[in-house]
């Protein structure tokens, strides 16, 4: 019974590790903001079709996060912050991450196109691409507009929900892609003015490493003030209404007052920036929950 349990310890054991991989905390927002496309979508959505995509969403997120860890081992070993990830802390090998991220994806990309539609599997696969491809191999070491750029990969979850009910893409779901792709500078540079040592260490141009701190505080209260506006824009389409608009303002003022004390702040001060990346959490998650509860009527009605 001794042998029999430690057999089962190390099995559960890998098993944490494996999920380590696919960062659930990333894959939760990414497959709540895909559950908010499915939900607005027009047409409504049977159970089937919902849970099929969030599955396939979800797995797809997973094997992006296993094939970026695999990529970035090497950085992941030099930053404190990254350093315990199951690869650089030798509890997975490079090419178990990597099998395990191709098999992943690839059983995402067949179900999603087999059980509901290939626009759908073809935004999965094109997500999947860019985030390893584009952003981690590409341009994650070469330009401080990584993030920039990169961020698309995080902002079409809840344009692959709505082609998952409607076979297409329209204004709409790109109005929220928009929204999660100005959402994501504010909220990363927040994170990495606290780390611009680390990022230096590991060689990686985040914009506080290579343009300096002021210049990033001054990025991230500029890319905040976008972001308000564009947060309207489901207004301005119809699919959402008047309290989704007044949370979408509040929410853009608070971000803006954050930014602002960001900006202000002193480079050796580190809670306004801590302060900014804790809000710009919930201000995404707060704000597709509005437009979930208000955008109801609208998917009902079309």
């Amino acid at each position: 019974m001794q042998i029999n349990r430690s057999i089962l310890r190390r099995s559960y054991a890998n098993i944490g590790d494996y999920v380590a991989l696919t960062k659930p905390r990333v894959m939760s927002l990414v497959v709540f903001t895909a559950l908010v496309g499915l939900m607005v979508a027009p047409g409504g959505i049977d159970p089937f079709t919902g849970v099929v995509a969030l599955l396939c969403i979800a797995a797809g997120a997973g094997a992006a996060a296993a094939l970026n860890m695999w990529y970035d081992a090497d950085i992941d070993a030099v930053m404190a912050r990254t350093a315990i990830r199951p690869i650089p802390s030798g509890r997975v090998s490079r090419s178990e991450a990597l099998v395990f991220g191709l098999m992943l994806g690839t059983c995402a990309v067949l179900a999603l196109g087999a059980l509901l539609n290939m626009a759908a599997a073809a935004l999965l696969a094109f997500t999947i691409f860019f985030y390893v491809v584009v952003y981690t191999m590409w341009l994650k070491r070469r330009t401080p507009q990584n993030i920039v750029i990169g961020g698309a990969a995080g902002a079409l979850p809840p344009v692959i929900g709505w082609a998952a009910v409607t076979g297409n893409v329209g204004l709409e779901p790109l109005s929220l892609f928009l929204i999660i792709f100005l959402w994501t500078p504010a909220h990363f540079w927040a994170l990495s003015l606290n780390l611009a040592g680390e990022y230096a260490r590991a060689g990686v141009p985040m914009l506080p490493v290579v343009a300096g701190k002021t210049e990033t505080k001054r990025q991230i209260f500029l890319y905040s003030v976008i972001l308000v506006p564009i947060s309207l824009l489901p207004c301005a389409l119809g699919f959402a209404g008047a309290i989704y608009g007044a949370a979408a303002a509040m929410l853009g003022a608070t971000m803006i007052f954050l930014a602002w004390h960001v900006r202000r702040s002193h480079d050796r001060e580190w809670r306004p920036a801590r302060r900014l990346f804790a809000f710009s959490m919930l201000y995404l998650v707060l704000l597709f929950a509005v437009l979930l509860m208000n955008a109801a009527p609208y998917a009902q009605s079309h």
